[in-house]
């Protein structure tokens, strides 16, 4: 057996892991999206158009909480403009053109870009795309049809504050963030733009405020890599005159 074909078989299996354990997790949005007031139409046509977890997520609190459909696409959007980031680091490895730039844009996501970059440069930008490819592919399939099973099951449930779930989405979002705050630049920014939405909810009708602290934190986010540059720089510049 081969490397390569080692290397191969673990690109498939490394990808589709991640595929089914992502895709699974559409059956919570389905389920939460029917408890914030969509049908299971709407639900299953925000999976398949807009196809990014964290956005939808958002879409859904937004409209759970009141807000405006105009809302909480604005707040989708705010949130999803990350993945054209991930678009420009992907296209020189990708190397795709026409139709196929366009089919390929829907699976631009956190999963399909981390897999995709995440193959070592000696593998070729075989591997990339195969990573890419699977992951993405996978992850959209699976999430689309857990969505419907979701929402099909959170439609029959009824009434979500019979159950408590009323306050599911928001307790979902955050459990989806958690995990990425990993530093304290992410921490601050989060704190901040929480605080600024939390204390808009009673000035401000629903939606707005999510928005607001959403723009406030993207400019935290903007200011704060400068700060921490400035403060390290003088514990740098003493540790060169230590040695």
């Amino acid at each position: 057996m081969t490397a390569s074909s080692t290397s191969r078989r673990e690109v498939v299996v490394d990808s589709l892991g991640v595929g089914i354990a992502t895709g699974a997790y559409g059956v919570s949005f389905g389920a939460l999206a029917t408890a914030s007031g969509m049908d299971v139409w709407q639900a299953c046509a925000l999976s398949l158009l807009v196809f990014s977890g964290a956005s939808q997520f958002a879409f859904a609190g937004v409209i759970a909480a009141g807000g405006s459909p105009w809302a909480g696409a604005l707040t989708s959007t705010l949130l999803a403009s990350r993945n054209a980031f991930y678009g420009l680091a992907l296209a020189p490895r990708l190397h795709l053109r026409g139709w196929r730039r366009l089919v390929h844009a829907q699976v631009v996501i956190d999963e399909s870009t981390a897999m995709a970059l995440g193959q070592p440069d000696d593998d070729g930008e075989r591997f990339t795309r195969l990573a890419f490819r699977l992951t993405g592919w996978s992850i959209f399939v699976l999430w689309n049809l857990m969505t419907l099973i979701g929402a099909l099951a959170g439609q029959a449930m009824g009434d979500p504050r019979t159950f408590g779930l009323d306050a599911a989405v928001g307790a979902a979002f955050l459990a989806l963030l958690w995990p990425r705050l990993t530093a304290w630049p992410q921490r601050i920014v989060a704190l901040i733009g929480a605080a600024v939405a939390t204390g808009l909810v009673p000035l401000s009708p629903a939606g707005v405020p999510v928005i607001l602290g959403g723009v406030v934190a993207v400019a935290v986010g903007l200011f704060i890599p400068h700060a921490a540059d400035a403060t390290d720089a003088p514990a740098e510049a003493g540790q060169r005159e230590a040695r």
